[in-house]
């Protein structure tokens, strides 16, 4: 069972770290759009962004429908980077189990 569990279980972990990644740089894109550092009229840019916001926009908005309105201070993301990072713990742990 080991023979196909722990390496699943390591392309599961690699996966959670991956879409950490796309959060984090979902956030950086955000604010660098919001304060005109880079502009979304580039094609390259737009869909960097238009995939990071597909990619990431139906967990976030399921945090959000939970988390009260703070005006402009949007902590989706960090909520769900925090439940990724429980994820991947227990998924390390599980791997240990098994290996």
């Amino acid at each position: 069972m080991s023979v196909l569990l722990g390496p699943l279980l390591q392309v599961l972990i690699i996966i959670v770290d991956l879409y950490m990644w796309i959060i984090i740089i979902g956030v950086v894109l955000s604010w660098l759009v919001a304060f005109n550092v880079i502009n979304t009229q580039n094609r390259f840019v737009y869909m960097v962004g238009d995939f990071v916001h597909r990619a990431t926009e139906p967990a976030q908005g399921r945090i959000r429908n939970f988390l009260p309105n703070l005006g402009g201070l949007d902590l989706s993301p960090m909520v769900l980077i925090l439940g990724l990072i429980f994820l991947k713990g227990v998924l390390q742990n599980i791997f240990r189990q098994v290996v």
